[in-house]
């Protein structure tokens, strides 16, 4: 599959189909703690980055084999509402396949735009992320293309918040020492106030960050944020996937750890929900990239991560 990965065992949607729109790593934002590693096209310009019609053609062709899902997720290796096509192909899906609710991950930038926010407006589930309202606090953590400001995000989650009707889980993402001071929680506390979502995430670090000096906020103090913002029904989401697995073997192991990989560094049990296949075969898989250089690990607190080297 060239623009859909997984499914991914993803600890909010369950069994989730990733759907990749734009190249690694095009993206408006270069955040400190992104998965995926270093933006290196760090843009806001909204383009066909891939060619629509193909991406619904392989939809199509992953979907007729009514495979178990829990969502089908646009995210991956950017930013997916930069991609001009993406409400053609949720418009798709959710007339073909209604069957399977459509999530759409986003930084939440480009939601100023009335065209973006028209796009992904028949999506069951939009989760955007806002980390910081005061400029420094952001421009740290979220390191932004040219001139979008936390202002700029704020109103247009608010428009789009008044415009849509599905659910809208809001995630905030934890980095200590930036954004974990009370001047800074209260100040997304009242941004929440104006946005209105449907529940908040609290956020950690679980996989390796794009830079190293970001850690994982401490339980207690997750534990705190979260008790601070319980009048938006806020949940701790910073934890491994319950366990689901896919329902079928893939062909070539190799090239669908890679696939994997390329997007989030993961762990073998991880990559054993989402490609089905057993430890040992994965194992012995990911020793022969380790030798080779393809990939390299760093533990963590939930054990080892491998990612694209």
């Amino acid at each position: 599959m060239k623009y859909l990965f997984g499914p991914v065992n993803s600890r909010r949607l369950g069994m989730s189909l990733g759907v990749d729109l734009v190249p690694y790593k095009t993206c408006p934002l270069n955040c400190v703690y992104c998965e995926c590693g270093e933006t290196t096209r760090l843009t806001a310009a909204v383009a066909e980055y891939v060619p629509t019609d193909d991406v619904i053609a392989e939809l199509d062709g992953y979907l007729s084999g009514s495979p178990r899902l829990d969502a089908v997720t646009f995210s991956g290796s950017g930013e997916p509402t930069l991609h001009s096509g993406i409400g053609r192909i949720i418009d798709f899906l959710k007339n073909k396949y209604p069957r399977y609710p459509v999530a759409v991950l986003t930084n939440g930038v480009m939601l100023w735009n009335p065209g973006v926010r028209k796009s992904i407006a028949r999506a069951d589930i939009v989760i955007p992320s806002l980390d910081a309202v005061s400029p420094d606090v952001f421009a740290r953590i979220n390191r932004p293309a040219g001139d979008i400001t936390p202002e700029r995000v704020i109103e247009g989650l608010v428009a789009f918040r008044e415009e849509y009707r599905g659910a809208i889980y809001l995630e905030i993402f934890i980095v200590p020492g930036l954004n974990d001071t009370e001047s800074e929680l209260i100040k997304l506390k009242e941004a929440c106030r104006r946005i209105k979502p449907d529940r908040i995430q609290i956020n950690s670090l679980d996989r390796p960050g794009a830079e190293e000096w970001v850690q994982p906020a401490d339980q207690v103090r997750l534990l705190r944020i979260k008790e601070f913002f319980a009048p938006f029904g806020a949940e701790i989401i910073g934890g491994p996937a319950r366990k689901k697995f896919a329902d079928r073997h893939v062909s070539d192991l190799a090239k669908a750890v890679i696939e994997l990989l390329r997007r989030r560094p993961s762990t073998v049990d991880d990559l054993v929900a989402a490609t089905g296949a057993g430890r040992a075969a994965l194992e012995s898989t990911l020793a022969s990239m380790m030798e080779s250089g393809m990939i390299t690990a760093e533990r963590l607190e939930r054990g080892e991560f491998y990612r694209m080297a």
